[in-house]
Order: structure tokens, then sequence, then C-alpha cells
């Protein structure tokens, strides 16, 4: 055979190998795979998850998952000059954007729920923890019921405000929500006196916390009324895109990339100003990353 005729062959060979990898491909990956393109939902203010540092560059806990996703992808689809695509998400409409196509995934700080499950797919856990509020350290409030007809607030769209608002019906706390567009948002609340406590998932309450002028002027209290877990978010019935992002999560958690990426993000100085969380890894994010999964809490 010629060398132009050899080459000529190993060619066809090469894009009939491609196209049926292609064919293998479905959902997700093979819109990426055709158009070279993957879109990533990110939070502008959720710290240390998905959040703008000075630069307004995405970083994070959450981020660096997602992007450890991407290259996931990468191999997969053979797209290897993938394009990321990054557009800014909310509480409020992440879901949406995700079920309308709009973003392919997102990791931030979202809470996998039994009803949301209805709505959009998860990946295995990338973080537990329990649902209380910040208020300031001489505000003498301690539990949940001493917020008892006070003013809180809460941030819009999250699974904090439906807990919230559920809490003050059933159990007549005649509070006043204020609920915010974002968690920065939320917590302005409380350090302008608007109200007495921000009630949120208890990571986010110590990253504002974090970014405070005085941190050491406010407390993350309450005995939590439930646990929940954050979990990357994806559209339903693609099950080879949620194979290959709970593959990718999980081997973080079992190889201890996942621990250290913790201890990155939540007991050592972060981004923008250097604060620290001092946060640690608790009991229940162990057993986590030793035995992944997806289940949703509630």
């Amino acid at each position: 055979m010629s060398t132009t005729k050899l080459a000529g062959a190993l060619l066809l060979a090469g894009m009939s190998l491609g196209a049926a990898h292609a064919d293998e491909l479905t959902g997700t990956l093979k819109k990426v795979h055709d158009n070279g393109v993957i879109v990533l939902g990110t939070r502008e203010s959720s710290i240390p998850f998905s959040y703008y540092d000075q630069n307004q560059n995405v970083i994070g806990y959450s981020q660096e998952i997602a992007l450890k996703i991407v290259d996931a992808v990468k191999a997969k689809t053979g797209v290897t000059n993938l394009k990321v695509k990054t557009i800014p998400i909310t509480s409020q409409n992440r879901i949406p954007l995700v079920q309308n196509g709009t973003i392919d995934f997102e990791c931030g700080s979202t809470t996998n729920t039994f009803e949301r499950e209805n709505q959009a797919a998860f990946s295995d856990s990338i973080f537990l923890y329990g649902i209380r509020f910040i208020t300031r350290k001489d505000s003498g409030i301690k539990d949940f019921p001493d917020l008892a007809g006070k003013t809180v607030a809460t941030t819009a769209g999250t699974s904090d405000e439906r807990l919230l608002r559920k809490m003050n019906e059933e159990k007549h706390m005649n509070m006043t929500i204020i609920s915010a567009k974002d968690h920065a948002e939320s917590f302005l609340n409380v350090t302008t006196g608007r109200a007495v406590a921000f009630v949120m998932d208890e990571p986010l309450l110590y990253g504002e916390r974090a970014k405070a002028k005085d941190p050491q002027d406010y407390i993350v209290t309450g005995t939590p009324p439930v646990s929940e877990n954050y979990a990357c978010m994806l559209r339903r019935d693609d099950p080879q895109f949620k194979q290959l992002v709970d593959e990718t999560v999980s081997k973080m958690q079992t190889s201890g990339e996942m621990a250290k990426l913790y201890a990155k993000w939540f007991t050592q100085p972060i981004p923008p100003n250097g604060m620290n969380l001092e946060y640690p890894l608790s009991p229940e994010m162990k057993e986590l990353f030793a035995h992944p999964n997806d289940k949703a809490l509630d």
C-alpha cells in the first residue's frame, strides 16, 4: 500500500472510530461532543463553595469538583479543546436553567431533597450539614424558639426558606421573614439590624461570618431542626452523564482527594482576603467520603 493510501486508510479508520464513539454517547455527553461546549452554572456568593474572587473568577470547593467533572467529560467525549461556558445562577433560577438546557450542570450549594428529585437529578453528595442561624453575639438569641416574634432573614428559593416558613406556621412563632436574593444580602439584614438572625445552611453561615468586618461579633447557633446535603445538579433521565459525575465524585472522596480539598477551603485562609472559616471535617463527612452515595436526607 502506498504511503498516501495508508494515510487515507488510517484517517478513515480514525473517523469511523470517532463516529462509533460518538454514537455511543447519549444525553449531555452527546450534546457536549457535538457542540464542543459544556455549560456550567456557578454561584456568585456561596462562600466557600462557589463564588467570585477579587478578579471575578469563580472559585471554591464545589467549583473545583465541577472542574474535575469537566476533565472527566473531556476524557469521555474525546473533546480535548472543550470550551467551558459559565453562567451565574441563583437559588431561584438554578432548577429551571438545568431543566431547560441553559446549563448542563451545576456544583454549588444546592440541597438534594426528595421534592427536587422530581425536577432534576443529583450526584453523589458532596457535603453534609445542619440548618442553623447566625446572629449578633450580644443578641441573647441562642436557639430557634428565641426567634418567635422577631424579624428573621433567609435566602429566597432555598429549602431553608420553606423550612422556616413551615416552622413559623406550624409552631405559631409569629416571625416576620425577609427573603433576600442571595446569602450576602441575607446576612446584610443582620449586620444592619433589619433582622435579628439569618437562617441558612451552617457552612454558608460560617462563610458570611468570615467576610464580616468583625467576625467575632457574630455567632452561628441553634439546634439544627434537620440535616441536609449538597450535591451537583444535572438533568433527569440522563444516566450516562450521571454515572460519569458520580464516578468522579466517588473517586475524589475514596482516594482522599476530597478531604484535602475540604481542608483547603474550610480550615485554611481563602481568597479574597485570607479569611478562615475554621470549620473542621465532621464525623458525618468522613463517613460520606468513605461510603459515597446520592441519598436525599429530608
